[in-house]
């Protein structure tokens, strides 16, 4: 019964996906008129296990909406921009390192909006009386990542390794998905896990000691993508930027009622109170416009992807990202 609720909760950033097909950056589109009937506007959006959909309707913020929304669900990153590739969500928010990976395979997406963490919600784990008390002592131990090559939690094993001067050689590492993982770690099989999310709080709560959180390693980056063709269309792209103006009061809101956030996301993906409110209590983030800072620093993270081999190709992020369509003063929410 855990494993089924928790493969509805994950909040898996990572993916090794390769997609193909690129188009190039959307210019700026054309005035439209104002005489819009936004009835017929339709906007797909794109979730990871309902995470974002959860404080969208739990504050409402989609109501008086004049244009026509549609959720469209995954339990990961990789089936989701899969589905943004084929053209069957308009929106996909995503960590670093899986919009990465879908923009090395040519997904035709731009990143449109971000949110900055801390990074305390990634993790190494090992048991609560295990007898590794630092990164050093992962010498010769098996270390499990979730959930691919590619994923943040490999991010964070990489730089951690390399900070504790050890080599990924002297350490054995495997993958293994979050839901496994958690159900191998619960049972005494692993003796260090790098994970994140709900399968870290789940963990936590269980009594997993955190060896090395991401706190000023990983990059804290979560991503709203938004696919070339819903930019191109003017009407589409006009009700993009009133839905992430509509996403920030939301996020907003999760950040004035904390409680209330926590209790309605662990009743509406049916997880115990206690994992909702540590995973929430890591920080809620605000959405906002993509600075400079934030580019530069997922060009650090492909860089370094590239040079490991992790990923076949470098991709120059700054052509990327799409800093109209959210602009900070840009319009009034659309009635």
């Amino acid at each position: 019964m855990l494993l089924h609720l928790l493969a509805r909760c994950t909040f898996i950033f990572a993916a090794s996906l390769m997609l193909v097909a690129c188009g190039p950056k959307p210019e700026k589109t054309a005035a439209v008129s104002t005489a819009v009937d936004w009835s017929k506007v339709k906007l797909i959006l794109g979730d990871q296990a309902k995470g974002l959909r959860t404080v969208v309707e739990a504050s409402k913020a989609l109501d008086g909406a004049p244009y026509q929304v549609e959720w469209a669900n995954f339990q990961g990153a990789a089936p989701l921009f899969e589905a943004l590739r084929a053209g069957a969500v308009d929106l996909a928010p995503a960590g670093d390192t899986p919009v990465l990976a879908a923009a090395t395979g040519g997904a035709p997406l731009r990143i449109v909006a971000v949110r900055r963490s801390q990074s305390r919600g990634i993790a190494i784990l090992v048991p609560k009386d295990s007898v590794i008390h630092s990164v050093a002592d992962l010498r010769g131990k098996n270390v499990i990542i979730s959930s691919a090559r590619g994923s943040i939690s490999q991010y964070l094993v990489i730089r951690a390794l390399a900070n504790a001067g050890v080599s990924e050689s002297e350490v054995n590492i495997g993958f293994v998905l979050p839901t496994d993982a958690l159900a191998a770690f619960n049972a005494g099989k692993i003796e260090a896990w790098a994970t994140f999310g709900v399968y870290q709080a789940f963990a936590e709560e269980g009594g997993a000691r955190v060896l090395l959180s991401g706190e000023g390693i990983n990059t804290g980056l979560t991503f709203i993508t938004a696919s070339d063709e819903a930019l191109y269309d003017p009407l589409k792209r006009r009700a993009l930027n009133d839905v992430l103006q509509r996403f920030a009061k939301a996020f907003e809101w999760a950040r004035s009622h904390p409680d209330e956030y926590a209790r309605l996301f662990a009743r509406i993906n049916d997880i115990p109170l206690p994992v909702s409110q540590r995973l929430h209590g890591w920080g809620i983030e605000s959405l906002l416009p993509v600075e400079a800072s934030d580019v530069v620093a997922l060009q650090g993270v492909d860089d370094l992807f590239v040079a490991k081999k992790i990923f076949p190709h470098g991709v120059d992020v700054s052509t990327l990202v799409d800093r109209e369509v959210f602009a900070k003063t840009e319009g009034e929410i659309l009635r």
